[in-house]
């Protein structure tokens, strides 16, 4: 019996698996191409500053979500993309249950990938200094009941609390998305926004999906139920933009939901379900708490980075 070398063995089987390996790679390109054009400008340079204005709120949503369902943020999962920007203010591990953890750790993970595909395709700027203690949401749920909640709000205490505080954030993302897209040129930005936009419109429908479901749970200790909790945050967002209706509670005036004839609201859209669109000067008045663009604040105490933002603060107010 003729015996045939390891080194013989190895190579026959290289040969037969790159054999394959082209094979596949072949009709891979042929039955799955990009679908990009065939000309075009992949990244506009008009796109960037616009694409890196959102870069802020992936940070908050990052630093935010990972606290939460980790006790750390990006300097222990990504300190890199963190770009050695300061550590946020009074972030902490969330008390919550295995569902809401589950659904947490996803988003978190999520957020970190979206920072690094904003970084490889136009580039990120230092996470800029955010304030994520309980007293800053105990702040912003004071002014949208329009008096003191007592005790006063800690997003950390149990999971619906932490959920009615995240009510606050991936929304502001996704208008944001929309109202850019208008906006950009290049497909490969396009590809990226639309893939952006896509994942924070997930997360927003299970957060007001979650906050359906316990509509007329009432938020421990206080004497008001979830519902009401959204519509309070939804209508003091819409004052501090200044720009009419674009953000809506769980529930509507059936003159609010779909066709008219709907008072449920899972999922927040206009007169034609589509979503709302906001600009970056309204998403800095909902940021800052201050309803003006100018005037740094709430989760942003030093301002938010980019040469958009930055801009506004060069600006009398």
């Amino acid at each position: 019996m003729a015996f045939v070398s390891a080194s013989a063995c190895f190579l026959i089987i290289y040969m037969v698996l790159s054999e394959i390996f082209c094979v596949s790679f072949s009709h891979a390109i042929n039955t799955c191409p990009s679908g990009y054009p065939e000309k075009g400008v992949a990244v506009d340079k008009e796109d960037i500053d616009k694409m890196q204005f959102p870069v802020n709120l992936e940070f908050l949503e990052a630093e935010y979500f990972l606290w939460a369902t980790y006790g750390h943020g990006l300097d222990v999962v990504a300190p890199k993309l963190a770009m050695g920007g300061p550590p946020p203010i009074g972030a902490r591990k969330a008390n919550l249950d295995p569902l809401t953890k589950n659904i947490i750790t996803e988003f978190a993970n999520q957020e970190v990938g979206h920072l690094r595909a904003l970084n490889s395709t136009v580039g990120v700027f230092p996470r800029p200094l955010l304030d994520l203690s309980a007293k800053n949401f105990e702040k912003l749920f004071d002014e949208a009941f329009r008096h003191k909640l007592i005790p006063p709000f800690d997003p950390y205490r149990d999971s619906l609390s932490y959920m009615l505080s995240c009510y606050v954030i991936p929304y502001v993302g996704l208008v944001g998305y929309v109202g850019t897209n208008p906006n950009i040129n290049g497909y490969e930005t396009k590809r990226l926004l639309a893939g952006l936009l896509g994942v924070e419109s997930g997360q927003d429908a299970v957060i007001r999906m979650y906050l359906y479901e316990r509509a007329t749970q009432f938020v421990f200790p206080y004497k008001h139920t979830v519902a009401h909790f959204t519509s309070r945050m939804s209508e003091l967002r819409n004052k501090l933009a200044k720009c009419g209706n674009k953000d809506e509670g769980i529930f509507v005036p059936p003159q609010l939901g779909a066709e008219n004839r709907t008072i449920s609201n899972v999922l927040s859209a206009d007169f034609n379900s589509l979503s709302y669109k906001r600009t970056p000067s309204e998403i800095l008045r909902i940021v800052y708490n201050s309803g003006d663009e100018h005037l740094p604040g709430g989760f942003y105490p030093n301002g938010a980075n980019g040469k958009i933002a930055r801009e506004f603060l060069k600006q009398p107010h």
